[in-house]
């Protein structure tokens, strides 16, 4: 299941201990967090988990189905969240279409273009409130989905009882996504090379023609998202893929705050596989967030996973389970 223990906090769990210990989470990190609103955080940290599920980027809800399945099996409540313009509000331009107008790909407007990082998080904020009402929410994203967890715990701390970077993106020391693929550390990351459409900087989105035949885009698009998966589970999984994203979400300040998203107990999901956030990257931003707060440390787990992470959902599951029951 997994490379290593952990690095920091406790060690493996058998499953039973994982389960019982699951109704326990973070209870001793809300440092901080003091009077009536404090014990309500407490109280709520020890409740069964309740997994909301955050996507990355140019993603949706669609790709969390096997482990929401997973989950279920196992007794659990959880949702995954698509994010505003994502999922049934997607927009795929008309000339994405078959047969593809590849000129017209390169100006057509998208409404992602005015979609921000406060859209994002205010949509997943509403999420967690009610989440909150059934049990201990367990906040996960999922690359791109990372920025969106720290805009969430930024402005609900109180509501979050655990926050899991599934090799997601974690600005504390970098501003942004932006800067963080900017740094050396992200210099072999396979999306520096994925081919994107050309569009004007006025249209606010970016935007990746997922339907391309060319041999080469695909190569590259295999490399960056599960390089060690057969052809066809990769091709399954971009057909899932949006062609649109709004390029203000990379940009956005979205660095956690320690006296806010800092007080929540969090993991990191380390891909050892990962082509896109390159390993060197996801320790890079597991340093930067400690040194944010020293008395709230990562709990790292390591796993030979790409960048889609498991195929196998009830890897994934093991993981939010042992997640849900960490006690800080």
């Amino acid at each position: 299941m997994s490379e290593s223990n952990d690095s920091r906090g406790s060690g493996p769990r058998s499953r039973r201990g994982v389960l019982k210990a699951a109704a326990v989470v973070g209870a001793g990190v809300a440092a901080g967090v003091g009077g009536a609103g404090g014990a309500r955080a407490e109280e709520r940290r020890c409740m069964a988990p309740v997994f909301v599920l955050v996507h990355g980027a140019g993603s949706n809800s669609y790709g969390w189905a096997p482990v929401l399945a997973e989950l279920g099996l196992r007794g659990h409540k959880a949702v995954a969240v698509d994010l505003p313009g994502h999922g049934r509000g997607a927009y795929y331009p008309a000339s994405y279409q078959t047969p593809q107008n590849l000129e017209g790909l390169r100006t057509e407007p998208s409404p992602l273009g005015k979609v921000t990082l406060d859209d994002f998080a205010e949509h997943v904020v509403g999420v967690v409130r009610r989440a909150s009402r059934l049990g201990a929410v367990v906040l996960v994203g999922q690359s791109m989905g990372g920025v969106t967890l720290n805009a969430v715990a930024n402005r609900v701390p109180e509501l979050v009882s655990h926050l899991v970077y599934a090799s997601a993106f974690c600005p504390t020391g970098h501003a942004s996504a932006a800067q963080l693929m900017a740094a050396p550390e992200a210099s072999t990351s396979a999306l520096l090379r994925l081919e994107r459409v050309a569009t004007p900087p006025g249209l606010g989105v970016d935007r990746v023609n997922w339907r391309s035949g060319d041999p080469a885009f695909f190569a590259t698009a295999k490399d960056a998202l599960a390089a060690d998966w057969p052809d066809d589970a990769v091709r399954a999984l971009i057909a899932t893929l949006e062609p649109d994203e709004s390029a203000a979400i990379g940009k956005a300040d979205a660095r956690g705050l320690p006296e806010k998203w800092g007080r929540v107990p969090r993991t990191f999901l380390r891909f050892t596989r990962d082509h896109s956030i390159p390993l060197a990257l996801q320790d890079l931003m597991i340093r930067e967030a400690d040194a944010a707060t020293p008395r709230n440390r990562f709990r790292v787990r390591s796993l030979a996973a790409p960048h889609a992470g498991p195929r196998d959902a009830a890897v994934w599951a093991d993981e939010l389970e042992l997640a849900a029951g960490a006690c800080r």
